[in-house]
């Protein structure tokens, strides 16, 4: 019999291929397939989209009319159904988001604390889905079949509050876990690249003064306490810059 010679180089080797190949098979044992690829998060895919994806009709007044009383149109700028935040959330939870792709979601279902993140066996579209379904029940419940979106500004207030707070009982979910997952998402919605499908026309960038994705900001470096006076700019650039003369 041959004997092979031991050396590091062959040592090292070996255990890289068998890192991959445990790494390979630890992601087909969570998710059935390994669920990322090289180069795959290299250019964000446009979402220019204005079809929902996910959320159904009735679940779309819901998502407009919740998110619009987490951040309102006011005197400081437009508000959430105006910066098209809905849309960006049903366009995630259509998504890998949704599906809780890059997520770990195997048990154990226990509580858990605050201090540990997001416990749920759900994954976000099926918390979303669960959720809107069972505050909707209560809302019904509470006024006289009434939908959320149909409710005054005041009546949804005091129903949101009631699911920050965990004080509402909802079926098949944790009324502060949704809660915590909608104001996020909302926020994401508001100030995300508009590439995403959120912050439509840039309005919540506009609204904090955030010049965006500009590529240089040398120029402003030292000057503390100005107000940016130039337009923001997107991963996609600007409207007007894509126009043709």
């Amino acid at each position: 019999m041959e004997k092979t010679q031991l050396t590091r180089r062959l040592f090292l080797g070996g255990g890289v291929v068998s890192i991959a190949a445990g790494t390979q098979s630890v992601a087909e044992t969570i998710k059935g397939h390994e669920p990322w690829l090289p180069h795959q998060a290299d250019k964000p895919s446009a979402n220019d989209s204005p079809t929902y994806r996910f959320f159904s009709p009735k679940e779309v007044e819901f998502m407009e009319a919740a998110t619009e009383r987490i951040c309102p149109h006011d005197e400081l700028g437009p508000g959430a159904k105006e910066c098209r935040v809905a849309l960006f959330i049903d366009h995630q939870l259509a998504g890998g988001y949704g599906r809780a792709d890059s997520w770990y979601m195997q048990g154990p279902w226990s509580k858990g604390q605050e201090t540990q993140g997001y416990q749920s066996r759900l994954s976000p579209s099926d918390m979303y889905r669960t959720a809107i379904a069972a505050i909707e029940k209560v809302t019904a419940a509470r006024h006289g079949g009434q939908s959320f979106a149909a409710l005054s500004p005041d009546d949804q207030d005091a129903i949101l509050q009631e699911i920050e707070s965990g004080k509402a009982e909802l079926e098949g979910a944790d009324a502060k876990t949704f809660f915590k997952m909608l104001l996020l998402n909302t926020k994401e919605g508001m100030f995300c690249d508009p590439i995403y499908g959120g912050n439509k026309d840039m309005a919540g960038w506009k609204m904090i003064g955030f010049p965006g994705a500009r590529y240089d900001y040398r120029d402003w470096v030292g000057r503390h306490g100005e107000r940016y006076s130039e337009p923001p700019v997107g991963i996609a650039g600007r409207p007007d810059w894509n126009q043709q003369s």
